[in-house]
């Protein structure tokens, strides 16, 4: 909070709160950097109205060509504020039917009633350091939920879809769910 503090008293987050005014109420504290995001920045970008001076403007002293540092890091933000996800559906070239993605093969395991098999996240990373009990339960295999089964389902083509029958197969009673009253 000290360093919050300090850099209040230097102005460094008034250029900050400045940018956000419908949520600035005249003493800067630290919640407009919270909900400072990518929305807000971009639509202050076209109205400089707002800001009262710029934050190391570069150019002249025109409004449209005065830009702040926090112009220069807003295509950055919105790639912070995003989370990474893995959803790609590729399509062939020739024909535009949807291709298998392998890594999904290679890291689950469809049952044949529609649910999808997955080790716990982690439980090959950084061994040496977990004790273990911890060890145990990242061994484990658990479901996925409805929306990643639904994105694997679509990430994958009916050939892995289909029923197969392994010999000693380990997950043979679980294929089929009995587990339905009526």
């Amino acid at each position: 909070m000290a360093a919050f503090a300090a850099a209040r008293r230097f102005s460094v987050l008034r250029s900050f709160c400045s940018l956000v005014p419908s949520v600035y109420s005249g003493s800067c504290t630290v919640t407009p950097i919270y909900r400072l995001s990518w929305f807000h920045i971009s639509q202050r970008q076209t109205s400089t109205s707002y800001i009262k001076k710029p934050f190391l403007s570069l150019g002249s002293t025109s409004s449209e060509l005065s830009f702040s540092i926090i112009n220069r890091v807003a295509p950055l933000l919105q790639s912070i504020l995003h989370q990474q996800t893995r959803t790609v559906i590729s399509y062939s070239l020739r024909k535009g039917k949807r291709k298998t993605v392998k890594p999904v093969v290679k890291r689950f395991l469809r049952l044949h009633c529609g649910l999808w098999l997955r080790r716990r996240a982690g439980y090959k990373k950084k061994v040496w350091k977990k004790k273990a009990g911890r060890m145990k339960r990242l061994r484990e295999h658990v479901f996925c939920n409805k929306t990643q089964s639904n994105m694997l389902d679509k990430m994958t083509t009916s050939f892995w879809k289909r029923r197969t029958w392994y010999a000693n197969d380990p997950y043979q009673k679980y294929h089929d769910r009995t587990n339905f009253h009526l």
